[in-house]
């Protein structure tokens, strides 16, 4: 938050929610479906109301852009979202993950920097 304010900067919080997971299974069931995307829908909001809050506190006021993005991997939505809105940073965390874990699991930072033609700032 301290970077945006330094430089006036517009904000845009992403929240990409993963693909529903039983497309494609057996008979598809739009009351799941429903459910995943209204869970989806109530987490982002509450993600995003967490950041508009950082955003109001503790000096000028950061201009927040709120997106949630459906239907594609982290990486993906967040690469996406940055070049329709015209960034010139990603900016986002990292569990700092390592040894076999990271190789099982992936890392959602170390793919947006493979796939994103804009700079990106890691923090721990």
């Amino acid at each position: 938050m301290g970077l945006a304010r330094t430089h006036g900067a517009q904000l845009t919080a992403v929240y990409v929610s993963d693909p529903y997971p039983y497309l494609g299974v057996g008979e598809a069931n739009p009351m799941g479906y429903q459910a995943y995307a209204a869970a989806a829908q109530q987490l982002a909001a509450q993600a995003h109301a967490q950041v508009d809050a950082m955003c109001r506190d503790g000096g000028p006021i950061v201009s927040l852009q709120a997106k949630m993005v459906e239907g594609v991997s982290a990486a993906s939505g967040i690469v996406q979202t940055a070049t329709e809105v015209g960034a010139d940073l990603i900016v986002l965390g990292s569990h700092g993950r390592t040894g076999i874990v990271r190789l099982m699991l992936g890392s959602v930072a170390t793919k947006v920097v493979a796939e994103s033609t804009v700079p990106v700032l890691v923090a721990r």
